[in-house]
């Protein structure tokens, strides 16, 4: 919230060892770990760009735009006042400024502007700022930008619709997409019955005219239960054809200027990502066109899951980062028992622990973005993309719930308050776990690629190796990971494990290689040592708390 001047005396009593306001952050220069680790995986060019959005997007203005868009949700409007249905959703005025600024920056499409090496490590650090005051926002733009590659098999398609989804223009108007100057993009896959199993879907689609397959105009009819971000310009979906499961995109608007068949059931009342809106879809003889080949649908789309995927991890990691800072601050300001409480040996753990964590969440998804940008050209480099994307997926996702919930306990009951940010980032963190695959899925998902791709696993054990003999209890989590990938007994029933100890030591060996001594011997000690329990706050005797504070808070 933007501070009211307080008064000069209040009548009953004055108000005492409370943290000042934070105001604005300098969301790029306040954070060491990010400004290197951009650096060191090649986006170390788009430094001026990073550093005039890391001033705006962590501007007052923009937690406050924030706020109020997550307070005053979405909302239907099937019908105009004269009884047409127009299946629109009404946003607060905060939510168009958000993304009005997101698109201005090029958060939804900067690795397709700058198509160069270190792209991908650039974009992901402008969505890992934009994320801190904003989550729900990153939906329409995370869609947006991993569409890209599947419309690209389809030409026909693709070189009509990618040129206004790489502008930098926001266009909230609901008119046809050739008529605006930029679009966006959405996204529906699951239905009521099946959830993450696709190949389950009900959905049918019969060709329109006398030509099928790709790039061929059909006729949808069923039923979706997520549409996030119903207001996108169009929307890539499956359904069957009598050939299999297939990929379409499906826009608001039929090509002769008439609105589609795409009928908003209702606006799901979610936990969190309330700013944005999410639907369930009907489709009732819905105007659509075949992306890739028919009956090729799970693996066309697939192309844009491994987008989103990697924007659930560097939205995690910035929910992360935000609730450190704001803990940071808070601990650094009150004081409780003669001591700051930042001076206070356990909360000390605490901080560092949570510090230690962010980091490596944030070494692990550059790496990742790295490894995408060279893997256009180096099938290695690919296959480490897709395997770390879905151990990354996994693993930053899954701890940032916990780690938001610690850095809320550091407040006390002021954390616990709606006028502090801690509930809204704690809602918003278990999204990106859910969202694009749940656990399980995803666990499975990295099985997939060990078996179907050569490639990936030997990739993923090189990066452990290059750490060989930096850290003893890494070389030896990375022998006993070894030996659980060359047990194929259960396998499926040791995904979850498995996933576990490739994530714990791939941010382990980034760190040993990469980090200060400080952080990678705490994150060792803890992540890869006998007694690790998963609870922050837990580091053992001997870690450098006071180097480790130092090198996170935003002061430093």
């Amino acid at each position: 919230m933007i501070p009211l001047k307080p008064l000069a005396n209040l009548p009953t009593h004055d108000v005492t060892n409370m943290p000042p306001h934070l105001g604005d952050q300098d969301l790029w220069r306040e954070d060491v770990a990010l400004r290197e680790g951009v650096a060191r995986e090649g986006g170390g060019w788009a430094g001026a760009r990073l550093a005039a959005f890391g001033r705006i997007a962590g501007a007052v203005e923009i937690f406050e735009k924030a706020d109020q868009a997550n307070r005053h949700s979405p909302e239907i409007k099937a019908f105009d006042r004269n009884g047409m249905r127009i299946n629109q959703v009404e946003f607060h005025p905060a939510y168009h400024d958000l993304m009005a600024v997101a698109i201005a920056n090029e958060v939804p499409n900067f690795a397709w502007n700058h198509p160069k090496p270190g792209a991908q490590v650039a974009h992901a650090a402008l969505t890992y700022m934009f994320n801190q005051p904003e989550g729900g926002v990153l939906c329409p733009m995370a869609m947006t930008y991993a569409v890209v590659p599947a419309l690209r098999t389809t030409p026909g398609v693709g070189d009509s619709w990618i040129p206004g989804l790489l502008s930098t223009v926001y266009d909230p108007r609901d008119i046809p997409a050739g008529e605006k100057t930029g679009a966006t993009m959405g996204m529906f896959m699951t239905e009521k019955q099946g959830g993450s199993d696709v190949r389950s879907n009900t959905t049918r689609a019969a060709a329109a005219g006398q030509t099928s397959g790709q790039g061929a105009e059909y006729r949808l009819t069923g039923h979706k239960f997520f549409c996030s971000a119903p207001m996108s310009d169009a929307f890539l979906t499956l359904a069957y054809t009598d050939v299999g499961l297939s990929c379409f995109l499906v826009p608001r608007w039929t090509p002769d200027g008439e609105r589609n068949n795409l009928f908003i059931q209702r606006l799901k009342d979610k936990l969190g990502n309330r700013s944005n809106a999410s639907s369930e879809m009907e489709l009732q003889d819905t105007w659509g066109v075949m992306i890739g080949a028919e009956g090729r649908g799970v693996r066309t789309i697939l192309e844009m899951v491994q987008g989103t995927r990697f924007y659930c991890c560097f939205s995690s990691a910035a929910l992360m980062r935000q609730g450190l800072v704001q803990a940071l601050h808070h601990t650094t300001h009150r004081m409780a028992f003669q001591k700051k409480l930042i001076q206070q040996p356990l909360m000390r753990n605490v901080l560092a622990d949570l510090a230690v964590e962010s980091e490596a969440a944030l070494a692990l998804t550059l790496r990742i973005g790295r490894a995408m940008d060279q893997g256009v050209a180096d099938e290695g480099a690919a296959a480490l993309a897709r395997i770390a994307t879905a151990v990354g997926k996994y693993w930053i996702t899954k701890r940032a719930p916990g780690h938001t919930y610690e850095a809320m306990e550091c407040h006390g009951g002021p954390g616990y308050i709606e006028d502090s940010i801690m509930p809204r980032l704690y809602r918003e963190a278990p999204v990106n776990s859910i969202w694009e695959g749940s656990g399980n899925v995803i666990c499975l998902d990295v099985l997939r690629a060990m078996f179907r791709e050569k490639a990936a696993v030997p990739a993923f054990l090189r990066e452990l190796e290059a750490a060989r003999g930096g850290n003893a209890r890494l070389d030896a989590a990375t022998e006993a990971l070894k030996d659980e990938l060359n047990n194929p007994a259960d396998l499926e029933l040791r995904a979850r494990s498995v996933t576990e100890m490739m994530a714990t030591t791939l941010q382990g060996a980034l760190l040993v290689q990469h980090a200060p001594a400080a952080i990678s011997d705490a994150f060792c000690a803890s992540r890869l040592g006998a007694r690790w329990m998963g609870a922050y706050g837990t580091l053992p005797a001997g870690v450098d708390f006071a180097a480790i504070i130092e090198r996170a808070s935003p002061a430093s």
